[in-house]
């Protein structure tokens, strides 16, 4: 997701550093065998490699990608996401001028469940507003709860460790917090997250987050796209961490280092949808980030929201 000052106004990598940021994204992976995807039924002994797909039930759509039409437009809007085939959203607030129990209400009308909602945790943290927050999580009926933003500042990128270990203490708080809620709380990364720190170390802000939280209380909700320009590897941050990414951003990348629906760019989805198992995913969920902002139409938005399932639902394994 990315609707925080300055999310897109960086300057797209260039010359070697966007060699290097696609060197990741390059080529396929040999297969195998059919990848696992975590909590889906145990294959067949009769399925052959390229024969398992992306269960519908595993398959979301974030619906901050068209929220610019959701907010003129709700029934269109998840009439429209129904009819292509979502059964899941993650959500981004209500619509404007809806409750969140009026949200739910509308969600259950056009029979989709909002398995997942980005909601910030406090900061400073904030025990008895962070306890609303999760009811407003329950009350959409979300599993999952994940704190949308961290690491751009006034001055650009956060590099100070000490900031990062202060988050990794809140997520872990929060996410005592939401056990006791029935919620599972999670954290999305963008790009910032990917910067080495400034005291020497080597370590980037995720590696921190990694290192600092306790995998019973925080997950991580790993964004393809952002990975990619923060020139590192999903692959490579799966490897690092198994079992600790319960969900992916499905978005995709073009030659400028900007955004593109799902399958039409350069992320190398084979190779990344095949550690599934090793990460402990879940929940793949189509984004696009720009989809409804000019030039792009909100119409165009619904666009890209179809391409992403389409693009979900003929993925074979």
């Amino acid at each position: 997701m990315q609707n925080e000052p300055g999310s897109t106004t960086h300057d797209a990598p260039s010359g070697s550093t966007r060699r290097g940021l696609f060197k990741a994204a390059a080529g396929a992976a040999a297969l195998a065998g059919a990848a696992g995807v975590a909590a889906a039924p145990a294959a067949s002994a009769s399925v052959q490699p390229g024969e398992r797909g992306i269960p519908v039930r595993r398959r979301s759509i974030q619906l901050y990608t068209v929220r610019n039409i959701l907010n003129a437009d709700v029934d269109l809007t998840l009439r429209t996401i129904r009819e292509i085939g979502y059964r899941n959203v993650e959500t981004a607030g209500a619509p404007a001028g809806l409750s969140i129990a009026q949200f739910r209400d509308k969600l259950d009308q056009y029979g989709l469940k909002a398995t997942s909602a980005h909601i910030g945790i406090p900061q400073p943290f904030n025990e008895d507003a962070w306890k609303q927050s999760l009811a407003d999580a329950r009350t959409l009926g979300a599993t999952y709860v994940n704190h949308p933003f961290f690491g751009q500042g006034a001055n650009g990128p956060v590099r100070e460790a000490a900031a990062y270990e202060q988050l990794a203490k809140d997520l872990n708080r929060a996410g005592e917090l939401a056990n006791a809620a029935r919620v599972q709380m999670g954290y999305h990364n963008h790009h910032a997250e990917y910067f080495r720190m400034n005291d020497g170390s080597g370590r980037t802000g995720m590696d921190i987050l990694f290192a600092n939280t306790h995998e019973d209380l925080v997950h991580f909700e790993l964004d393809l796209f952002w990975t990619y320009r923060g020139a590192a590897d999903p692959v490579d941050i799966v490897r690092a961490n198994p079992g600790r990414i319960r969900q992916f951003h499905v978005k995709d990348i073009n030659a400028n280092a900007t955004f593109e629906d799902a399958g039409q760019g350069l992320a190398d989805f084979d190779r990344v949808f095949r550690t599934a198992g090793r990460a402990g995913l879940v929940e793949f969920i189509v984004e696009r980030d720009d989809a409804g902002s000019a030039p792009r139409t909100p119409e165009q938005a619904l666009d890209t929201a179809r391409v992403g399932f389409q693009f979900l639902e003929a993925f074979r394994f």
